[in-house]
């Protein structure tokens, strides 16, 4: 069952088309990999999607509801997180904290807990124990327990791929975005990812990601879109994606001798 997708998404900064006329689907309970050449366009339109830009035209679809131009918060709370291809954590603050914030987003309305907050202090500390609750949940997920009371910028670098991660899912998504998960990785840490990854499938989340290890994405993609200068030129299994002749042409490379 399609759980999102984009119509005939642009998005166009001045002269230069960045993403140009994308239709991209994402199938609920699935694994679906965005690949393509550098500058190809798929942050860009990872970023059109959960709200941090604005197509220039095109619509943005989730659960049957038109979510085009929605701020990146409310697009949060409707239940599609991401992680970034640069790490964003709060670095000054502990690992705890970090996937604590996440959890404040299933809170309820942020009006409603003030109002909750001036009439019960014990509510609140209620409320705090939740969060600290849920937070943990996450961490063991990850086996980061021991690492709670770290400051986020003293984690080893994969430590922090995983925290980024475990903040994002803290919000209890349908569908999470992973922009180069792998980026920076060793292929230990790369092996113990897909096997990360497939975990969150598990739990019911669908995931969509960004990556350019082949090995990865033909590993555990169910189906794979492919974009190149903006546009969309190829979707499949990674069957498929492997002998189509365009894709091989212009991201996964073909030998002299066959040119």
């Amino acid at each position: 069952m399609r759980i999102l997708e984009t119509q005939g998404l642009t998005r166009a900064y001045g002269g230069v088309v960045a993403v140009n006329n994308v239709d991209f689907t994402v199938e609920k309970d699935l694994i679906t990999g965005l690949i393509g050449p550098n500058g190809a366009g798929k942050t860009t339109l990872f970023n059109n999607i959960t709200g941090l830009d604005m197509p220039t035209s095109g619509k943005v679809i989730f659960n049957g509801k038109e979510i085009t131009g929605t701020p990146a918060h409310r697009i949060c709370r409707m239940g599609i997180a991401r992680t970034f291809q640069n790490i964003r954590l709060f670095k000054e603050l502990s690992v705890l904290e970090n996937v604590m914030l996440g959890c404040h987003f299933k809170v309820g309305d942020p009006k409603r807990r003030l109002a909750s907050a001036l009439k019960s202090y014990v509510r609140l500390s209620s409320e705090e124990e939740e969060l600290y609750q849920r937070a943990h949940k996450w961490l063991g997920f990850f086996k980061m327990e021991s690492l709670e009371n770290e400051l986020a910028k003293n984690l080893p670098y994969g430590h922090q791929r995983y925290l980024e991660i475990a903040r994002a899912l803290a919000t209890e998504p349908q569908v999470i975005f992973l922009d180069e998960p792998a980026a920076g990785m060793n292929p230990q840490e790369t092996e113990s990812l897909m096997s990360t990854i497939k975990r969150i499938r598990d739990l019911g989340v669908t995931v969509v990601l960004i990556e350019h290890d082949m090995k990865l994405v033909m590993n555990i993609c169910d189906n794979i879109t492919v974009l190149n200068y903006g546009g969309k030129i190829a979707e499949g299994t990674p069957s498929q994606i492997k002998s189509d002749p365009l894709v091989i042409e212009a991201y996964l490379g073909k030998d002299d001798e066959d040119e």
